[in-house]
């Protein structure tokens, strides 16, 4: 069912002097109406709240003391209280754009809805207008970036290093010292007393604390990554290529998937880049190749070396020219100058 709303040309008349600013409020349909008395929030609710029916729907129309282009401008509110009944709600709902039209969208700073009077008096209005110019509200993963953001005052802008051959590029860091005992198990594994750290981030203290550096084959490696939590793990793989004897460190970042927090997540994936600038840069440890892992199973033997040694193709083939197409290519031809005969053969 389509509803519409018939304005008597007595209502257009009042309307538009009421837009010169004769009127403070107007309540429609009834068409009470109130004239200026003092300043709009002094008028406010003196003016309004005693208007309002808790059993009846209606549009009010109230002018501020501003104007813009237009004249004076105005807030629009519709009244609707849970005990009025539903067809007069509907009624109301479908009319609104109507009465908006009718008196001047131009002339309407503020739109309001409301069923009870805390909601459309004045300090209602207030935080109305307090809540549209804030900003949008934020999702799960946005609340818990703005939680670490917010938790920590050592967030800084890095940015790399522009030339021909990298793009442009600004990364965000989190940088989280290291624990003293942290410090000294890097100096040990800088000096290779030790062959394996483990490290996790402590959120409340904002630091890097070192969990443990027992002894570490490489077969023991799945079982040292945990599968509930996230850490950083430096490893001293020792091994032979091509004849020669080699310890390489490698660097292991295993995150087990979405059993971590999102808040988790975005720490330790933040804080790897600073802390492998801190450990190359002050413990002159070369790391020779990051990992990322969801899981301890594929930390194999076959598996390091492959990524420690990725194999290079030595022989490239070269482009072979595309045969042509099969069967004969038709009869020979012989074009002789001017003024001679052409003569196919």
């Amino acid at each position: 069912m389509f509803l519409s709303l018939v304005v008597t040309l007595e209502l257009r008349d009042f309307l538009a002097q009421a837009r010169g600013g004769a009127v403070r409020l107007i309540k429609l349909v009834l068409g009470a109406h109130r004239e200026p008395e003092k300043s709009w929030e002094q008028d406010y609710d003196h003016f309004l709240l005693p208007l309002l029916d808790e059993q009846e729907p209606c549009y009010v129309l109230y002018r501020l003391d501003s104007q813009n282009a237009q004249g004076y401008e105005w807030i629009f509110i519709s009244w609707s209280p849970d005990q009025s009944p539903v067809k007069q709600k509907m009624l109301y709902a479908a009319t609104r754009a109507t009465v908006k039209k009718e008196f001047g969208g131009g002339h309407l700073k503020y739109e309001m809805f409301g069923t009870a009077e805390e909601e459309i008096c004045l300090l209602g209005f207030q935080h109305h207008v307090s809540s549209c110019s804030g900003p949008a509200p934020l999702t799960l993963a946005e609340q818990e970036l703005q939680k670490i953001k917010m938790s920590e005052g050592r967030v800084k802008q890095v940015k790399a290093d522009i030339s021909v051959e990298s793009k442009h590029q600004t990364l965000q860091g989190v940088a989280f010292p290291l624990q003293e005992t942290a410090k000294r198990a890097m100096q040990q594994l800088a000096q290779k007393r030790i062959n394996y750290i483990q490290l996790r981030l402590d959120v409340d203290k904002e630091t890097i604390e070192l969990v443990h550096s027992h002894p570490t084959e490489t077969g023991d490696l799945p079982a040292r990554v945990p599968k509930d939590t996230a850490r950083y793990h430096f490893f001293l793989y020792k091994h032979s290529h091509e004849g020669d004897y080699l310890e390489s460190v490698v660097f292991i970042y295993s995150m087990p998937g979405y059993s971590c927090s999102i808040k988790e997540r975005m720490l330790y994936s933040s804080c790897k880049s600073r802390l492998l600038e801190e450990v190359e840069k002050d413990y002159h440890l070369e790391v020779a190749k990051k990992l990322e892992v969801d899981s301890g199973d594929e930390l194999t033997d076959e598996f390091l070396y492959d990524e420690v040694h990725p194999k290079q193709h030595a022989h490239k083939q070269a482009f072979a020219k595309p045969r042509g197409p099969a069967g004969k290519r038709g009869h020979k031809r012989l074009i002789k100058g001017t003024g001679e005969a052409v003569v196919h053969s």
